[in-house]
C-alpha cells in the first residue's frame, strides 16, 4: 500500500455552498479505483475554483478497509450541549503557521485558551516539542482526522484513565538510535507510569518520504504500510494507542536550511507524518502519533548553533519520542458505535462550543463547523500559506468572528460562553435597524434558489 499527496482544482459551488458534497462528488472521478481518501484541504479559492490537496491511500490491500467510512460522512448534530463550553484548538500541520508551525511552539496558545473553556481538543502539531509536552490537563490530545471526525459528528470521545501504548520502531542500520528509543520508553514507563503495551522493531521499516506541494504545503509519500497495518492488526487487542518512530528521507541540506532559515522555512517532516496517523486512526480507530528518528550518526551530532526559540525544542532532542508518549498515555477513547455516543461520558460535536483556527484555513473541520452551526474563530495574526477568504463561506450571521490574535480570541470565547454578541463590548456599536414589512410584498420576491456547479 502507498499513501502519497494528489493535487487538483474543481469548480467552485455558487455562494460556495455545500461545499462537503461537491468535493466527495469531484474525488470520485479523480481518484484510481480502489483508492481512500483520507485528508482533505482547499489550498486556494475564488469565486470559480478550488485549489485542493487530497491524501490517498492506494494499493491492492486497501480492498481490507473496504468497510471504511468515507471521510466525507457527515451526520448533523440535533442539538447544542451548553452544560459546559467546549472549545477545538486547530493547527494544521505542514502549512507554515506562524504559530505552531514548529516543534509545539503553539504549547502557550493551547495553555491559554484552555483556561476559557471546560474542555480543549487538539492535536499533537500543536502541543508536541519533542522532549517536551506541556499540554493543559483538561485538553484533550487527539490526532488530526479524529478532530475531523468529531465535528463531522461520526464519532465522539471519551476519558480514559490511561492508554496501553503499542509503540512501533525503525530496525535502524545504527543501533544508537533504537537503543536511545527504547531508553525513552523506559523512561516514561519509571518517571510517570507510562503503559507500554510493547515495543515492536519494525524490519524493514515504514518508509516516509518528505515532499512539498505546489501550495507550499509540507506532505510526503509513504511506502510499507501495508506491512505496519499487519502488525496493528496482529496486536490489536493488546493496545489501546500507537507511538511510531521512524526515518523519514528528506535532502540532506534540509536538516542545515531549516534551523538557518530562522523558522522561514516550513517544517518538512511535521506533513508526511500526519499522513501517516491519519491513515491508522482513521482506518483502526486508536489514537495514533508519530515520532522522526534520526538517519545517522553524523546528522545527530551536528551543531545547529544558537536557534530560533520555535526551533529550539528540535534542536536538542535524540528521539523526539517523549512527546508523543506522554501525550498518547491519556489521549481520549474514540467512540464509534452510534448507541454509545449517546452516553453522557461521551463527548459528541452537540458538546462542542466553537472552533479556534489560523485565518485562511478551509479543511473538513472549517467544513464541519460551517454545517454543524459551530462558531468558527479565525485568528489572522497566525499566518499561513493558505489563501482562502473565509468571508466567503455562507456562515451563519455570527457564526464567523475574524480576530487579530490569540488574545482577541480569548475574549470572543468569554463571550460566546457568556451568551453576549462580541460586538456589544466594542465601540461604535452599531444602529439598530428598522425593518419594515407588508403583506403585498411577500407575492412579489423571486423564489430562491441553490444553484451548484458542475464537475
Amino acid at each position: 500500500m502507498f499513501l502519497y499527496e494528489k493535487e487538483f482544482s474543481i469548480p467552485a459551488t455558487v455562494g460556495h455552498v455545500d461545499v462537503l458534497s461537491h468535493a466527495e462528488q469531484a474525488l470520485q472521478f479523480r481518484l484510481p479505483k480502489g483508492a481512500i481518501p483520507l485528508r482533505f484541504a482547499i489550498t486556494a479559492s475564488n469565486q470559480d475554483h478550488f485549489q485542493c490537496e487530497v491524501g490517498v491511500l492506494e494499493g491492492s490491500s486497501t480492498s481490507g478497509f473496504s468497510q471504511h467510512k468515507s471521510i466525507f460522512q457527515f451526520v448533523r448534530r440535533r442539538l447544542e450541549n451548553t452544560d459546559r463550553f467546549n472549545a477545538v484548538l486547530l493547527v494544521p500541520t505542514g502549512i507554515g503557521a506562524e504559530i505552531g508551525g514548529h516543534a509545539g511552539d503553539a504549547t502557550s496558545v493551547a495553555r491559554l485558551l484552555a483556561e476559557a473553556c471546560d474542555v480543549l481538543i487538539t492535536h499533537p502539531n500543536v502541543v508536541n516539542a519533542s522532549d517536551i509536552n506541556e499540554i493543559p490537563e483538561k485538553a484533550l490530545y487527539v490526532e488530526g482526522s479524529v478532530i475531523s471526525r468529531l465535528l463531522m459528528g461520526t464519532i465522539g470521545l471519551q476519558r480514559i484513565r490511561a492508554n496501553r501504548v503499542l509503540v512501533v520502531i525503525d530496525s535502524h542500520q545504527d543501533r544508537i538510535f533504537v537503543n536511545a528509543a527504547i531508553n525513552a520508553v523506559s523512561a516514561a514507563r519509571a518517571s510517570y507510569g507510562f503503559r507500554c503495551a510493547r515495543v515492536i522493531e519494525l524490519d524493514p521499516p515504514v518508509r516516509l518520504k518528505s515532499r512539498y506541494t505546489g501550495s507550499g504545503r509540507a506532505t510526503g509519500e509513504i511506502e510499507n504500510f501495508d506491512y505496519l497495518s499487519q502488525v496493528i492488526k496482529e496486536y490489536r487487542d493488546e493496545f489501546d494507542a500507537v507511538a511510531i518512530s521512524s526515518v523519514i528521507d528528506v535532502p540532506l541540506s534540509y536538516h542545515k536550511e531549516y534551523f538557518a532559515s530562522q523558522g522561514e522555512m516550513v517544517n518538512p517532516w511535521g506533513g508526511v507524518e500526519a499522513m501517516l496517523t491519519h491513515a491508522i486512526s482513521s482506518l483502526f480507530n486508536v489514537p495514533s502519533a508519530h515520532a522522526p528518528m534520526f538517519e545517522s550518526q553524523e546528522i545527530a551530532n551536528a551543531d545547529p548553533g544558537v536557534v530560533e526559540p520555535r526551533l529550539a525544542a528540535e534542536a536538542v532532542s535524540q528521539t523526539f519520542l517523549q512527546c508523543i508518549l506522554k501525550g498518547l498515555q491519556r489521549s481520549p477513547r474514540i467512540i464509534t458505535d452510534s448507541g454509545a455516543l449517546q452516553h453522557p461520558s461521551v463527548l459528541s460535536a452537540a458538546d462542542i462550543s466553537c472552533l479556534i483556527l489560523p485565518d485562511g484555513c478551509v479543511g473538513l473541520p472549517t467544513l464541519a463547523a460551517l454545517q454543524q452551526g459551530i462558531p468558527v474563530i479565525a485568528v489572522r495574526e497566525n499566518r499561513n500559506l493558505m489563501k482562502n477568504d473565509l468571508t466567503a463561506l455562507p456562515w451563519a450571521p455570527g457564526q464567523l468572528n475574524l480576530v487579530e490574535n490569540y488574545w482577541e480570541a480569548v475574549g470572543v470565547m468569554c463571550a460566546l460562553k457568556a451568551g453576549i454578541t462580541p460586538e456589544s463590548v466594542r465601540r461604535p456599536i452599531t444602529a439598530t435597524s428598522d425593518e419594515k414589512r407588508n403583506r403585498s410584498d411577500e407575492s412579489t420576491k423571486p423564489a430562491a434558489k441553490n444553484a451548484k456547479s458542475q464537475l
